[in-house]
């Protein structure tokens, strides 16, 4: 696929998922363009053969040269170059878009807010866990039972800096034996982190199954929200929604089941 023919691709597939999540995106040269100031950019992944990788950058504040990007990669599994991708922007708009989208509306519908002692200043918004592979249920109900994040408060404190926002991505699993787990921190491994998760007693099973998680860390109480459009009604303010509290982050399992990665 010609890298034009790849963006286009790619580009279609972010309108449809965010559509999915009621915002409205169009394609305009090499971004597409949503809601206020917000827009989608799609780089080139490094290496790509047609794997079926993209790495997608959430603009909060389109036109400000200091305006923070949330780079998130994704892989997608299928049996053509365009399946491949469309897979990997729906993995990337589950875990990872659905965050953005509740950091803008603050409304507790796409994702979980969570202020964590562990990591003192830092406000955390967490989407839905995408789960998927093999006797998946037993990863998925780990989980929704396990507050991943606290467990991993120290070995992120020393990487977590500046400002925010700080994207924080967990992949786990595989199987008994051939396990993996990785953490990246603003993109880049996080080695103390992804060995805090490795240690963590996250069920392995004997056959292959992952799971994919994004968190957003801001600055306690001060998220950065775009400006909404002329007219649209302003975003309520932050609060904690009740399904967040009893069963922890990760409590949306359900919501993203057998997905890519």
């Amino acid at each position: 696929m010609r890298p034009q023919e790849r963006l286009a691709v790619i580009q279609r597939c972010v309108i449809r998922e965010m559509a999915r999540l009621g915002q409205v995106f169009r394609s305009d040269g090499d971004v597409v363009r949503g809601p206020g100031t917000t827009a989608v950019a799609v780089r080139d992944h490094p290496g790509d053969d047609g794997s079926g990788h993209v790495d997608l950058g959430f603009v909060l504040h389109l036109g400000r040269a200091d305006a923070p990007v949330v780079w998130d990669c994704a892989a997608g599994l299928g049996k053509t170059e365009e399946e491949k991708l469309a897979n990997a922007v729906k993995m990337w708009a589950t875990t990872t878009a659905s965050v953005l989208v509740e950091l803008a509306e603050g409304r507790g519908v796409h994702a979980d807010h969570a202020d964590l002692p562990e990591l003192p200043g830092w406000h955390a918004v967490q989407g839905p866990a995408a789960v998927f592979g093999f006797g998946n249920e037993h990863l998925a109900g780990w989980l929704a039972e396990h507050r991943v994040l606290p467990a991993l408060a120290p070995a992120l404190r020393a990487e977590v800096t500046g400002p925010g926002p700080v994207g924080v991505k967990l992949f786990l699993g595989g199987k008994a034996g051939d396990d993996i787990a990785e953490v990246r921190v603003g993109g880049e491994v996080s080695e103390a982190a992804s060995a805090a998760l490795h240690a963590l007693d996250w069920p392995r099973g004997e056959r292959l199954c992952w799971a994919r998680l994004f968190v957003l860390l801001t600055a306690e109480r001060a998220a950065p929200v775009p400006a909404a459009p002329a007219g649209a009604a302003a975003p309520a303010p932050w609060r904690a929604p009740a399904a967040a509290r009893p069963r922890g982050l990760f409590a949306r399992w359900r919501e993203a089941r057998r997905a890519g990665r």
